[in-house]
């Protein structure tokens, strides 16, 4: 049965693949082009942090048991390695493209030797104002810790010339100055320069009071496993203590990869991994001057014309600006859709809560927030008028855990009540619920949304999020949060589905409701659209389903182990992936039920993680004119000629290309919101 899934790893670098895609897409504006190898890069390195540092963990065991997923993992890896080699050909050729792009609309990349002296002087004075600050050499034979370069930053690594050659680490600051400096305009033509090259010309003023006459630097960088190990047996510590330990932890995790410069010569490179202990051939990569690419998300805006033009958020047709805003959820359920509807009006109703004198609670889930969060101060400021304020700040977040223990401490000093974390399992779930008093009964206003409380990627990730006065929901909404402090005991839901108890087996039930109907000739077809499809039993129940004659439309954005379109299997199944300026979060639901439509909006994906080992909530969407609203959007998507990709067996990301009318779906999406207005 294997053979008939798609492996999953090898179905992410499809997906990474689609991002390249947009790179050498002529019809995205230049400098959204060089942002997405920003984007393909930076997925890059997320892939190796985790994904081959969880094989490779695998192919470790081997040495200590038979576990049968080791040979799997021997198996796959070595493709893994040959797809992400032959992708980094075509982004380097596309990289080199889109700077001779530039180049002919006058925006030049120049290095430390194709200055002009106007330009050498203004590098000079950089350094002196600005850089030197930053950089603290260290000689290598001075290293004593084999874990001394940090996952996701930069160094050079320098070749000094002196009575006998030495090796230097420096540390390129590029979180703290930027990776691009934009130097004086030249006869009309804008030049800039990377940091890393702003560094080589001033070597031999950083090294000027030592014994050395000539210097070459080449970039170095390591990428290391990401995964948080817990000490179970350790109960004297809290579980928000063993996270931050395991933090320190991570930044010295075992080595995963590690690229240099190609032209640096072999006796350095021999010096520099032996001191650093990088001793598995199959972690060292020989690659360009220049590392750390994702950078290229922030690549500078030289002009407005190489950005993509601004779509302004919408202000939800249902909110009535003269009344308070619970006033509006009271008359009718509200279904955002961002970024095409504005984020802020999620904001303002948790403003508006934390001064209500009627609101006597308010609860939510965070998982991942902007660096600064109005959400954090609605909370602070609802805690200082009196409102009991609890929140789950999820400190097991990927990446974003030791900001989650920051706040952890903020929202604790401002009285704010802060739920326990359930070790190993995550709280994914995306929901606040607010209490309010009214005529002497208490009454629920709830949200519960596919994406983060976060204002900045609200803005660049499409998500959709239910306002609701419904209180047979609010109610569910208030047992989740009961659930969390009560370590596991499960509650008894008729509206809400829960993971990890609930969402498989209403899925397959889901599903098994449109293979009954299809057998006895009723209309029967499923819409799902997700971030990524990889459980294995819904999948084989996906298949049974086509099996029986039921129309299936898969939008996936990432990975997909189901093989469409295979005779006798899967020949009833479409599936599509878009890629465009906004990143495709929503995960949404939607079943035919014999033309009585059932739609959910949820958290989860189709994932282990996310049905088996996750809080998550899905929420049914009861307003029929919002399931029509749903069904309008993913129709507008599945029919997208533009940006949307077959996901076929073959991993050929082809364009969807049928249909007269040209229909990019996601600015076909911003114009029907607009429209409602």
């Amino acid at each position: 049965m294997d053979n008939f899934f798609t492996d999953r790893e090898l179905s992410w670098l499809s997906f990474n693949y689609r991002v390249l895609q947009e790179a050498k897409d002529k019809t995205v504006p230049l400098i959204e082009r060089i942002r997405f190898l920003g984007i393909y890069s930076n997925n890059r390195d997320e892939f190796y942090r985790v994904r081959v540092a969880y094989l490779k963990r695998l192919e470790n065991i081997q040495k200590k048991t038979n576990f049968t997923k080791v040979n799997t993992a021997s198996e796959i890896l070595p493709e893994i390695i040959s797809t992400i080699e032959a992708q980094e050909k075509e982004f380097n050729a596309t990289l080199l493209q889109l700077l001779n792009e530039l180049k002919q609309r006058k925006i030049i990349l120049v290095n430390e030797k194709e200055l002009n002296k106007k330009q050498d002087l203004f590098i000079k004075d950089f350094y002196r104002s600005k850089l030197e600050q930053y950089l603290f050499p260290i000689m290598l034979d001075n290293i004593r810790d084999d874990q001394f370069l940090k996952d996701g930053s930069i160094y050079l690594a320098i070749e000094l010339v002196g009575t006998k050659k030495e090796y230097a680490i420096l540390k390129v600051p590029h979180k703290e100055l930027g990776r691009f400096i934009i130097l004086p305009i030249d006869k009309r033509q804008k030049y800039f320069m990377l940091l890393d090259d702003v560094i080589r010309c001033n070597l031999e003023e950083i090294f000027s009071k030592s014994k050395y006459h000539s210097f070459n630097a080449y970039t170095i960088k390591i990428t290391r496993d990401a995964e948080l190990d817990f000490d179970n047996n350790d109960v004297s510590k809290t579980f928000f203590e063993q996270i931050k330990e395991s933090i320190g932890k991570r930044k010295k995790g075992a080595p995963v990869r590690f690229v240099y410069d190609a032209t640096m010569p072999k006796a350095m490179l021999s010096s520099i991994i032996k001191k650093l202990n990088i001793q598995h051939h199959d972690t060292q990569k020989g690659g360009a001057r220049y590392h750390n690419l994702r950078d290229l998300m922030s690549f500078p805006v030289f002009s407005k014309q190489y950005v993509y033009k601004s779509l302004t958020p919408r202000i939800h047709n249902k909110i009535d600006k003269t009344k308070k805003l619970i006033d509006s959820v009271r008359e009718k359920d509200i279904l955002f859709h961002f970024p095409y509807h504005d984020f802020s009006t999620v904001i303002s109703l948790l403003k508006e809560a934390s001064f209500d004198p009627d609101v006597k609670e308010i609860k939510i889930t965070l998982y991942r927030l902007a660096s600064y969060s109005n959400i954090i101060n609605s909370l602070v400021n609802a805690a200082r008028n009196g409102k009991e304020v609890s929140v789950l700040l999820e400190a097991q977040a990927r990446f974003d855990e030791e900001a989650n223990l920051n706040l952890v401490n903020k929202l604790q000093s401002e009285n704010v009540k802060i739920l326990p974390l359930i070790k190993g399992f995550k709280i994914h779930t995306k929901i606040f619920v607010v209490k309010r008093k009214e005529n002497n009964n208490y009454k629920y206003y709830s949200y519960i949304g596919t994406g983060n409380f976060n204002e900045s990627t609200a803005k660049l990730y499409t998500d959709l999020g239910l306002l609701t006065a419904n209180q047979h929901i609010g109610k569910e909404l208030n047992q989740v949060f009961n659930l969390i402090e009560s370590r596991f005991v499960k509650p008894k839901f008729k509206h809400l589905i829960l993971s990890p108890f609930d969402t498989r087996k209403h899925y397959l039930k889901l599903i098994e409701n449109e293979i009954k109907n299809a057998k006895s000739g009723k209309e029967a077809w499923i819409i799902l659209k997700m971030n990524s499809l990889s459980d294995k039993e819904l999948t084989q129940k996906l298949y049974q389903a086509s099996q029986a004659g039921v129309k299936i439309d898969l939008i996936i954005r990432g990975i997909c182990i189901l093989k469409p379109g295979i005779e006798g299997l899967s020949e009833n199944i479409r599936v599509r992936s878009i890629i465009d300026r906004f990143l495709e979060h929503s995960r949404i639901f939607v079943f035919s039920n014999n033309g009585q439509k059932k739609a959910y909006i949820s958290s989860a994906d189709w994932m282990v993680r996310n049905l088996d080992n996750r809080i998550e909530v899905a929420t049914p969407i009861y307003n029929k004119a919002l399931v029509d609203e749903i069904v309008d959007i993913l129709m507008i998507q599945i029919n997208d000629n533009q940006k949307a990709r077959i996901i076929d067996a073959d991993h050929s990301n082809q364009y969807f290309k049928k249909g007269k009318d040209k229909i990019r779906s996601q600015i076909t999406i911003y114009d029907y919101y607009k429209n409602k207005e």
